[in-house]
Formats: structure tokens, C-alpha cells, sequence
């Protein structure tokens, strides 16, 4: 009867560890993904790592506030909401830095698009919000002119 048992734990732990690697896969794609945007030193190199082929549209349904001049581009306030249902994310670029991609929110399902953070900016730049909403990417835009950079500079 131990054998029996023995060998039922085994089964089940052996079910148990193919069930987590399978699980694992999905995961370390979308983490290659996003490596591989955040390590982009173009915007067009991260919109590809993030989103393949697909490319935002400029939305009025994406709200972003950042202010227009930034003293300190070491922290610069920046707020993004949108009202579009089933958002999956919300990612932060600015153009000219040395690695545009500031941020990436992935937005858990029925949650409220609605982020604030900090971010640095190296110098005068186009900042873009991009929503990933539905299976379709808006984003918004807006010039921020830094007076004294915080990427090193």
C-alpha cells in the first residue's frame, strides 16, 4: 500500500512540476519582450519589442498630463488615464532619451487605467503614453522642454 501511495505523490508532483513549466513559458516570452523594449534605443525599436507590428493611433480617449516645461528632467510628473475598456497596459516613451522607454504598466483586468509616476528626461522630448486597450494600441502626445537634464546631463 506505501508503494501505491509513493507512487501517487510522485504522479501528482510530477503533474504538478509539467503544469508550472508550461505555465513558465508564457512569462518568460513576455519578459524577453519587455527586456528587449527596455534595452531599445529607439521609440520605433520599443513600440516592435512591445507590440510587434501594430502601431499606436493618436487618441483623444488617452489622457496625459505632464507639465510643459520641466526644471529638473531628473523627475518629471506624469499622469495617464483612459476611459477605453479592457486596458492591458499603459507604457511611457520619451523620444529622445538615451533608452526611450520610461515606464510599462501591465493592468490587471477590471482594474482602472489610471497611473501617475516620475520619470527622467535627458533633455527636451516628445513623451508618449501608449494604451494597449482591446487588442489595439492609442497613445497621446506632448512636447516637455527640460531645463536641466537628468539623464547625466
Amino acid at each position: 500500500m506505501s508503494m501505491t501511495r509513493r507512487a501517487a505523490i510522485i504522479r501528482m508532483a510530477s503533474f504538478g512540476l509539467a503544469c508550472g513549466t508550461a505555465l513558465m513559458f508564457p512569462l518568460r516570452a513576455l519578459a524577453e519582450r519587455v527586456d528587449l523594449a527596455f534595452n531599445s534605443y529607439t521609440d520605433n525599436d520599443v513600440l516592435a519589442g512591445l507590440f510587434g507590428d501594430r502601431r499606436p493611433v493618436i487618441s483623444d480617449q488617452v489622457i496625459m498630463k505632464a507639465p510643459a516645461i520641466a526644471e529638473n528632467g531628473a523627475v518629471v510628473p506624469i499622469k495617464v488615464r483612459t476611459d477605453l475598456p479592457k486596458v492591458q497596459s499603459i507604457s511611457i516613451l520619451a523620444k529622445e532619451n538615451p533608452q526611450p522607454l520610461a515606464i510599462s504598466f501591465l493592468i490587471p483586468e477590471g482594474t482602472k487605467a489610471d497611473i501617475s509616476t516620475r520619470i527622467r528626461l535627458a533633455k527636451t522630448t516628445l513623451v508618449t503614453a501608449v494604451v494597449e486597450a482591446d487588442g489595439q494600441l492609442y497613445s497621446s502626445e506632448q512636447e516637455v522642454k527640460v531645463t536641466i537634464g537628468g539623464c547625466g546631463g
